[in-house]
């Protein structure tokens, strides 16, 4: 029996090789005889062992971290700092024959150029700054992957890692802003408050009576306080008229 299975074996073996079904994110760049046929898929694809040959490519979105790179900053700070890159294959001819291998080469662009970028900014940009950041890497690393048939969709910085000198001069000047704000804050109600009184003084010097009733009401709020004994002086102008009735005959 023998004899007869190794056709067998060379038949499925033969058929393995021939078929070769791609999904639906993926197409096979064609090689015949090592010069490029085609782009073909999804779907089923047939494939003349020994004369052809397929490379498969993904055409999803593919998320990478970018390691952590040493940047120097503009004012001479020394952090580490990590990203995500977000990118994916349009063109899968380009992306197989333009570059040898377009997930080292898209990686190697993301490191060099985050830390480009990042050493042109300032520690203040770098913190305050990082949409604008994002998308300037974005911008930059798309141009260089462009000629590979891989677009870069987004770059997001993940983490800045200061040193802990630089972590405590942050947080001093943070305080620092802190004591400043409350101060500004309190200068401003003092200025209100002061303003308020100058206003209340001028009305109450145009009109007199309005500090007699303004007394009368101190008084009564006292007065509702029974726990204490309180000694308040009585203006002359109130009790004036009473003693010019008492020196009357």
């Amino acid at each position: 029996m023998m004899p007869y299975l190794i056709p067998i074996i060379l038949l499925v073996i033969l058929i393995y090789n021939t078929i070769k079904i791609l999904m639906e994110y993926e197409r096979g760049v064609i090689f015949f005889l090592g010069k490029y046929q085609a782009v073909k898929g999804p779907g089923l694809i047939i494939v003349i062992p020994g004369i052809q040959r397929m490379v498969r490519v993904n055409l999803q979105t593919v998320t990478m971290d970018v390691p952590a790179q040493d940047v120097i900053t503009r004012d001479n700070v020394s952090v580490k700092v990590n990203a995500v890159i977000f990118f994916r294959v349009i063109d899968p001819q380009r992306a197989i024959l333009a570059v040898q291998d377009y997930l080292y080469s898209t990686s190697q662009i993301a490191q060099t150029t985050l830390r480009s970028v990042l050493g042109q900014s300032q520690l203040d940009e770098l913190l305050s700054k990082r949409e604008e950041i994002n998308v300037e890497l974005q911008r930059i690393i798309d141009q260089q992957t462009e000629p590979w048939g891989v677009k870069v969709s987004a770059v997001e910085v993940k983490n800045v890692d200061l040193p802990q000198e630089m972590q405590r001069a942050i947080a001093k000047q943070a305080e620092a802003e802190r004591e400043r704000r409350a101060k500004v804050i309190h200068a401003e109600g003092e200025f209100q408050a002061a303003q308020k009184l100058s206003e209340a003084a001028e009305i109450i010097g145009r009109n007199p009576i309005a500090l007699q009733l303004r007394y009368l009401q101190s008084l009564v709020e006292v007065a509702s306080e029974k726990n204490s004994t309180t000694i308040f002086p009585v203006p002359i102008d109130i009790i004036a008229p009473f003693l010019q009735a008492m020196k009357k005959p």
